[in-house]
């Protein structure tokens, strides 16, 4: 709790003295907080654009389709590469290889293959949440103490039980790592990719703002956007203790 108050305090206080730096000085160049709630409510309804909330929800869909294919293929091929020793030891420097490319350097090709829709926005945040998870779950297998596997099947176990009592507490910590670190970049892949190129989406509407010079009402969606992040990622990580405290 003292944590908190002690964070909320430094929030205002970062406020007052940014306020007070910027209200002399050029509004177009120096955004004051206490325009943004109006800027906010401006861009809310833009007659060329269409209602901020389809681009918010548009922006939503995308990243959660992103996250639950990068989900379900980071998994499948992560415990596929790491229960599979032959084919993890070829396959995983590849992976590890791909993870090193810089992530924008795909997203023309993307773009060229699945056009400027949303479908090139899934993709680009499916690339960039996968390998973190599929490497995260490759590592955590590698965690497993094996003289544990080699009681548990001694006494009997069978694989499931081996897999639900002995591997699973011993790799869930890395796991769940990699899970919370492939949401962060499944919403960074969609949001950088509507903003290199897109027609809707909240991306887009913030490259339009700044095209615009319209620095408040960016100010005050990048601002939404780092607020929305915070709380995810804020959840991920009470998620994350809990799995640790679970897996002892």
């Amino acid at each position: 709790m003292k944590v908190l108050l002690w964070r909320a305090a430094v929030l205002v206080a970062a406020l007052a003295v940014w306020e007070a730096v910027a209200a002399p000085l050029n509004p177009i160049l120096y955004i004051r907080p206490s325009s943004l709630p109006g800027a906010l409510m401006r861009m809310w309804r833009v007659p060329e654009l269409p209602p901020l909330s389809e681009h918010v929800w548009l922006t939503f869909k995308e990243i959660a389709t992103a996250y639950l294919l990068a989900v379900a293929a980071g998994l499948w091929l992560g415990f596929l590469l790491g229960l599979r020793r032959s084919l993890g030891r070829v396959y995983e420097p590849l992976l590890a290889a791909l993870y090193a490319i810089p992530s924008v350097v795909w997203y023309p090709s993307l773009m060229l293959f699945f056009g400027l829709g949303p479908a090139s926005k899934i993709a680009f945040g499916f690339l960039l949440g996968f390998f973190p998870i599929v490497l995260a779950v490759l590592a955590g297998i590698r965690q497993v103490p094996a003289p544990l596997v080699t009681v548990a099947v001694s006494m009997g176990a069978r694989p499931a039980t081996v897999f639900r009592k002995v591997m699973l507490p011993a790799m869930a910590s890395t796991m769940v790592g990699g899970l919370r670190a492939g949401l962060a970049l499944s919403v960074v892949g969609v949001l950088v990719g509507e903003i290199l190129g897109a027609r809707s989406g909240i991306g887009y509407v913030i490259n339009y703002a700044y095209g615009l010079l319209m620095t408040q009402e960016y100010a005050a969606l990048v601002l939404i956007i780092a607020a929305a992040v915070l709380a995810i990622d804020g959840a991920g990580a009470l998620i994350e203790a809990r799995v640790r405290r679970w897996a002892g």
